[in-house]
């Protein structure tokens, strides 16, 4: 798979014009965009579409987390827009992602189309070892964690997960070479941290084993994100 499939940008901007612009200026260099609760809660499926208008595809990243029946309903019209891929949190359960990929599945087998990759959410990339034992009362590691929420992402019949750079080596070695990586927390040589905790460069984490690499800010807010999204690209295939 090509470099410019790899990459996917995420577009965490407050409104509908301002992605628009983004996918604009980045058409025929980027086919990927992330779709994140921000700009979803302010644009709603219209944003999908235009994404879809430009030529390219959509990660749609609301991470979804409630009852298995709620959860198989939001999956069947993730699919009915035709997005690339869409998430869930691991920690809904397996029976909650089961019904997840099921319900994507019977929307994509109703409309005689693919089914999106459905991906389970392990553990934030703005969370550490602290976060998790003091805060959410987990005992196991950061690494250890994942995988053990990757674990149950297969059981219930997931793609893959979203996961930290950190622990891409872990999974793969652990998972195997058919289960979809998809990392945040990707920042080029000499970018701000930003929020994120456990991060790496374009170039750590191909290296380490990823699918797909999500980048927002270093490209969505630099003062020419058509350059910012060449030297990644770039990176991502040295």
């Amino acid at each position: 798979m090509d470099a410019r499939d790899r990459l996917i940008v995420a577009l965490d901007v407050e409104t509908l014009a301002e992605a628009e612009r983004l996918v604009d200026r980045l058409q025929g260099l980027v086919t990927r965009f992330k779709i994140g609760s921000q700009l979803f809660t302010a644009a709603g499926p219209a944003a999908v579409e235009r994404v879809h208008k430009g030529g390219a595809e959509v990660f749609l990243d609301l991470k979804f987390h409630d009852i298995p029946n709620t959860v198989a309903g939001a999956a069947r019209e993730a699919a009915r827009m035709g997005v690339l891929m869409f998430n869930v949190h691991a920690s809904g359960g397996r029976a909650m992602m089961r019904a997840a990929a099921e319900g994507a599945a019977q929307a994509a087998k109703e409309l005689g189309g693919r089914r999106p990759l459905v991906l389970a959410v392990t553990v934030l990339t703005s969370l550490d070892r602290s976060a998790l034992s003091q805060e959410l009362a987990v005992a196991a590691s950061v690494e250890g964690h994942v995988l053990h929420l990757a674990r149950l992402a297969a059981e219930a019949g997931l793609d893959g997960c979203v996961a930290s750079p950190n622990e891409i080596r872990a999974l793969r070695t652990n998972r195997g070479p058919g289960w979809v990586i998809v990392t945040p927390g990707v920042r080029p040589a000499g970018s701000a941290r930003d929020d994120q905790s456990r991060i790496a460069t374009p170039r750590e984490a191909m290296s380490a084993g990823a699918h797909y690499l999500v980048v927002g800010r270093p490209i969505t807010a630099a003062a020419d994100p058509v350059r910012a999204a060449e030297a990644v690209l770039r990176e991502m295939a040295s």
